[in-house]
């Protein structure tokens, strides 16, 4: 069996954890490969070259962040990805690292579940697509500035916000950047397409959810540009009269999880609620 390590790039305790994981992987003639920026902080991991397919698994050490950074790679490549918490509520990195040696016996034996989460794809003015596993987010370009953005719906025109953004999300995204602004939270188990608008200046500012087969267009409307980023990283700057179309991905990613999906359970342990 062959793991890929994807680390957070600068937190100490996820390259520790890493370095742990390859103990334990050696005891259990686990081979441990790693890109070769993460290879160097935990010496002895062979460095993937990244020309061929990176292992059975990708084990993301980190938090949500890394998680989603990795989940790229398991896509890419069709692989299972494991998500170690090193960060803080990590609701994609579930597994704690005291349980590193139970989830890699676990991986060995083949027990463990997959939970098959959607992704969703922006296709940018330039015609690139790019996929992501959490939300695709037009947002104003200029912090003191809002912007007008028009949404339409399989082509039929929905709604015009002024607004600081408008984040479209996935389930597995409805935890992140959509749920500080007033979105759903939404079972990771369900497929389907959450549009927040961020603080809009419209009477009508509710949270919409669409099928996941809907296209939708987002365009630029006022004279004020914008930008587009997906999974929180910048993608394209959006010039007045710009738009992008977003889909469900082509490909989703396989989430490996060690016990079984509870999504109440997992929402009063990640946010601390306390029984009635």
């Amino acid at each position: 069996m062959r793991l890929v390590l994807v680390l957070h790039p600068s937190r100490e305790s996820s390259a520790e954890i890493g370095r742990q994981i390859a103990a334990l992987g050696a005891e259990r003639g686990i081979e441990i490969t790693a890109t070769p920026e993460d290879a160097a902080r935990m010496p002895g991991v062979e460095a993937w070259d990244g020309a061929t397919a990176p292992g059975d698994f990708v084990v993301a050490v980190g938090g949500d962040g890394t998680v989603l950074a990795a989940s790229h790679l398991s896509r890419e490549w069709d692989a299972p990805l494991l998500g170690v918490n090193a960060g803080t509520v990590g609701f994609l990195a579930e597994v704690e690292p005291g349980r590193v040696g139970e989830a890699l016996d676990r991986l060995q034996a083949g027990r463990y579940q997959i939970s098959t989460r959607m992704t969703i794809a922006a296709t940018m003015p330039d015609g690139r697509v790019v996929t992501g596993l959490n939300d695709v987010v037009v947002e104003k370009a200029i912090s003191r500035q809002v912007v007008s953005i028009a949404v339409k719906v399989a082509g039929e025109a929905l709604v015009e916000y002024r607004t600081d953004a408008v984040i479209v999300a996935t389930p597995t995204g409805s935890t992140a950047y959509t749920f500080s602004a007033g979105g759903p939270l939404m079972d990771p188990d369900l497929e389907a397409l959450v549009m927040t608008a961020v603080a809009p200046h419209n009477l009508f500012g509710r949270p919409i959810v669409f099928g996941p087969t809907v296209e939708l267009e987002i365009a630029v409307t006022s004279d004020r540009a914008a930008r587009v980023n997906v999974d929180g990283h910048h993608q394209a700057d959006l010039d007045p009269g710009d738009a992008i179309t977003v889909v469900r991905g082509k490909r989703p990613v396989r989430l490996i999880r060690l016990d079984p999906a509870n999504f109440a359970r997992s929402v009063k342990e990640k946010f601390h609620l306390h029984d009635a």
